[in-house]
């Protein structure tokens, strides 16, 4: 998927039974990569995105997100969408998180209970974490021309909330790959760098930031008018705007 996938956490299986869970959970990853990606040729999805097959000829899964790409649009009120402005079919904006909660709860069901995962800048939590550290996510400042430098923007805990999954979109790390989808020409929204979601689930978190963005400063009140999620705003000025109850996350 281009990315980096990261697993930490504690288990009594031993160090061997512990590799053998991930290397099954990251071959989850990998297969959703052969089907998904518009990068390999050979993909399912690439094929489909030159006409050469139908959906209903493509493993039953490329329907299953299809459908859930659908529905996320309806549930956005069109700000999400996973038609490229050239007109062809890129659900990426749901894919790798579909794909990492499969795996984590692949790992889940292997019997290991308490781990994070970071799934290229979107982060996951188990419910069941035995160190407080564990629960506070930190938000990256956004990378840019003028301030090259990484670093912490600020640090949140969700320990005793509902939210398990935050999930960050933006320009300033991959450049212009979100586009307005009710723009005539669906072009990239220029009045926001970076939006950071924090939800019940991955998914969840990963479409309303992928929205939000799209919808550039409207994005605000998007997020306000959707029930259980909480967002950071960062503006291409540099200022900052948020959820109403954002605050109340930060770590104390």
């Amino acid at each position: 998927m281009g990315t980096a996938f990261r697993f930490a956490g504690r288990s009594p299986l031993s160090e061997a039974e512990i590799q053998n869970v991930i290397a099954q959970a990251c071959e989850i990853l990998h297969e959703a990569d052969r089907t998904f990606s518009l990068y390999k040729p050979e993909s399912p999805l690439s094929q489909l995105a030159r006409g050469e097959t139908r959906v209903a000829d493509c493993p039953p899964v490329v329907s299953e997100i299809w459908d859930a790409c659908d529905e996320w649009e309806k549930r956005t009120d069109g700000w999400f969408s996973a038609m490229t402005p050239q007109n062809t079919f890129d659900p990426s904006g749901v894919v790798k998180t579909w794909a990492a909660t499969r795996a984590a709860e692949y790992i889940l069901q292997a019997g290991i209970n308490d781990f994070t995962m970071n799934a290229g800048g979107d982060v996951w939590l188990s419910d069941d974490l035995s160190v407080d550290q564990d629960w506070r996510i930190g938000i990256s400042k956004p990378i840019s021309i003028a301030s090259p430098d990484a670093g912490v923007l600020t640090v949140i805990d969700l320990k005793n909330t509902n939210f398990r999954a935050m999930a960050t979109s933006g320009s300033a790390e991959r450049g212009e790959h979100i586009w307005n989808p009710k723009a005539a020409g669906k072009e990239a929204p220029t009045d926001l760098v970076q939006v950071s979601v924090v939800a019940e689930d991955l998914v969840t978190a990963d479409v309303w930031a992928t929205a939000a963005f799209a919808a550039g400063q409207r994005g605000v009140a998007l997020l306000n008018a959707a029930p259980g999620i909480e967002a950071l705003f960062i503006l291409a000025n540099g200022d900052l705007a948020a959820t109403d109850n954002f605050a109340q996350l930060f770590a104390k």
